[in-house]
Parts: C-alpha cells; structure tokens; sequence
C-alpha cells in the first residue's frame, strides 16, 4: 500500500491524499483511505506523487548503446533503402547502462526502434525495463511489434550520396508505394496458397473417408518466403503498428495518404516536429504524434519547430500527444521534458494541469503501443508499475524515490542497488555512489 501521495492516474484525474494498493504485481485500487489488507507493506508517501511509469515510446537504447563505440553501433542497416527483414531486438545488448539510467528516472517500458537512415528500417520491439542477461527476458509479453519507417532527409541524404535511389522526396514517396504494392502481391500468393491448401484438404479428407483408392493429387506447393514482403503484408493484416519518424506537417499528410492508398494504419509520428500544422488532422484519424520539447533546427526538416508544438497538438478533442527521447541523455528526465512543454503551452494561453500532462508520458504511448489495456494508468487489473516521486515530478527538483514494475521494487534511492551495475560501471570511482 502506497498510502497519502498525490497521486496522478494517468487518465486525467489527480487524487491528493490518495493511495494506491498493489497486490501481486497489479493495481487492486487506487483511491481515498484505502483498506490495507492484512500483513501489507504500507510506505508512508505523504509529501509525494505517484504516477505510472513512464513509457518511452521512442528509444535506441541497447542498439546504440553508452559507451558510443562503432562496435556497438546496431541500429541502422545502411545496406537497402527497405530493410523491412531486420528486427531491432536482435541487436539489443542488454548490458546498456542506459537502462539502469533510464529506470532511475522513472522508466519502466520502453519501445526499442531500428535507426531512420532507411525508408524502412525494420521491426520494433517493446521491453520492460528490467535487468537482465538477453533481450528475450527483457521483451514485453505479448506486445505487438512495430514497423519503423522514416520520411524526409535522412533516406534521401544516405542514399543519394551512394548515388541510389531514394535522392529526392518524391523517390523517398515511390519507394514506400512499391514497397506496399510487392507486400499486396506476396499476400494475395499467400492466401491463394492457403485457400488451395485448404481446399486440397477438404477433398483429401472426403476421398479417405470414402475409402478411395484413386491417385491423388500432389499438395499446393507454398510461395517462397520473403523475410522483407512478411513483415509488410504483416503491417497490413494489422499485426505490426507503424511507427513513422517524419518532422513536416506536409508530409505527415502525404503518408497518411500513402497509408490509406494500401489500407495500412501509422498509429504514431515520431519527432513530428511540425505536428502543430497538422494537429486536427491527426486527431481527426486517430493519430499520435511523439515529439521533443525543444529540439529543432539541426536540420532543415527540423528548422520550423517551436516550443508550444506538444501542447498544441494536445488541444483538439481526440488528440494523441507523446513525449519521447530518441537519447540515452534525455530518457534520463523525460519528467522535466514534459515540463518545458507545459510552461510553453501555458505562455501560449493552454494552461495544462499535471494531471493531463502526465498522459504525455504514460497512458497516450501506452495506446500507441496497443498496450493501454495493461499499462499507462493506475487502475484496478492493470500491471503495477508505479513511480513514486520525492515531489511533483514536473519540477526540475523532482526525483524518483522509488520504482515498481510489476509490483516489485525496480529501483529505491534509499536503499543500495539490489542489482549489479553494468560492465561499464564496474572500476569507475564510487560507481556504487552514481545518482
């Protein structure tokens, strides 16, 4: 029992004085003067706030890791402008002190992506953020996998320098649309496939049935298996989410048409720099948009960004807004990140309270995951990864005390690590001592 905090839900409501109750690794209730079941842990939180975790909706930790070697450089295949075939998860090294980084600062699931140097770059992979030797025992149960895909100047500048195509937007455009049309063939061989094989066993069924001792027919043989073409037809059977790094407002449009030219859904755009030109848009399909605070003009595509951008997108009715990091730096206070953009939407006359802002950070990259079923919010049946805050978590003061995924204390300041610390820290002066 979490008792006396404020507590942030995630779901747009703040409780002061709260509580919050874990039993078996998920939330039993959150609410006022909460019974504590017999035996409990009760942690006295008066003074302090309680939220979810935080979900990372965009991180290349693990695939880029700290130390930043070129031998453990794994995020970008740089090889073909679709590397639909590669998947991010098997370049994860999970002995990144990033994630210990991470998790201090309230991190508790994380979205692992492929680089943007491709149109696209591969498979995506959701993990929570607990210590562990391989990434299998780090990946989120159940969790959907993502397409990575990139718009705009990186495919074109990494290419066009090789002499390659793409070279210019409209190359970066035909690139995806023949992409999608390859994936529609390969699926409809596939389901020729199915329908001749399912009709080839119906037959074989009646004719053992009736005893027929006439020679039969040679089963269908299967189509070759395309690793690149799997993945997309996957995307547009709806069992891969699209996850799109794009910065302009114009060509977050052009990919929406590109999306419902081949029947697909891009459940997020990723940095989105200018999503403010295009926030009804997004909000009228039922798009997100995950974005930075303050980063912008360190490229063109990049030049037009402003300040006010998430707290803009967060304002028409059936928005989606994010805050992500795309750094191993900045997934370190993503909680002071979202508290830059409240002070610009509040200057801008969008006075945001705590108790939205926070879904920035939680339940909207929760449903951009397909995972707001299970976590984003602290509410009954939902697995119980809680942070619990030395005080409001949108102060630049503001600190993790302590943090539970799945109920089971991930990280206590208080207290010495219960876990080892990466390689990376092993020898270092007072390692033991970081913050």
């Amino acid at each position: 029992m979490i008792r006396g905090a404020t507590v942030l839900t995630g779901t747009g409501i703040r409780i002061d004085g709260g509580d919050v109750l874990i039993v078996n690794g998920h939330i039993e209730a959150v609410g006022k003067e909460l019974r504590a079941p017999e035996g409990a842990n009760v942690i006295d939180a008066a003074g302090r706030w309680v939220t979810p975790g935080i979900i990372d909706i965009h991180s290349h930790l693990g695939v880029y890791p700290s130390p930043g070697l070129k031998g453990l450089s794994d995020g970008n295949e740089l090889t073909n402008p679709v590397t639909s075939n590669v998947w991010a998860e098997h370049s994860i090294w999970p002995q990144d002190p990033g994630f210990e980084m991470a998790l201090e600062g309230g991190v508790t699931t994380l979205e692992i992506l492929p680089g943007s140097g491709n149109l696209i770059g591969g498979r995506s992979v959701v993990v929570k953020n607990v210590h562990a030797t391989t990434y299998q025992a780090m990946k989120f149960p159940g969790a959907q996998q993502g397409l990575k895909m990139a718009c705009g100047e990186n495919p074109k500048r990494v290419y066009g320098s090789k002499g390659q195509a793409p070279s210019t937007l409209m190359g970066n455009v035909a690139g995806y649309r023949q992409a999608f049309a390859d994936a529609q063939d390969y699926k409809r061989q596939w389901e020729k496939y199915d329908r001749e094989l399912a009709e080839y066993q119906k037959k074989n069924s009646k004719e053992s049935a009736g005893s027929d001792s006439g020679d039969k027919k040679a089963p269908p043989s299967p189509p070759k298996r395309d690793l690149k073409l799997e993945t997309l037809a996957d995307v547009l059977k709806g069992d891969i989410r699209v996850q799109m790094h794009c910065y302009r407002g114009d060509q977050m449009a052009t990919m929406l048409d590109v999306a419902d030219e081949f029947g697909f859904k891009i459940v997020a755009f990723h940095h989105a720099v200018e999503a403010y030109k295009v926030a009804d848009l997004l909000a009228s399909k039922g798009v997100c948009a995950a974005m930075w605070a303050d980063w912008w003009g360190f490229k063109v595509e990049a030049y037009d960004g402003i300040q006010e951008n998430i707290a803009i997108v967060d304002a028409p009715a059936g928005s989606c807004a994010m805050l992500h990091s795309d750094s191993e730096d900045g997934i370190q206070r993503l909680n002071q990140e979202a508290a830059k953009a409240m002070s610009r939407g509040a200057r801008a006359g969008l006075d945001i309270p705590p108790e939205r802002a926070i879904r920035w950070l939680t339940v909207n990259p929760a449903k951009a995951l397909g995972l707001d079923d299970r976590i984003g919010a602290l509410e009954a049946g939902k697995n119980a990864d809680v942070v619990i805050w030395n005080r409001n978590p949108f102060s630049v003061y503001a600190l993790a005390d302590e943090v539970f995924i799945d109920g089971t204390v991930a990280f206590d300041r208080a207290h010495p690590p219960r876990k080892p610390p990466s390689d990376f820290l092993l020898g270092q002066p007072n390692a033991e001592e970081l913050p």
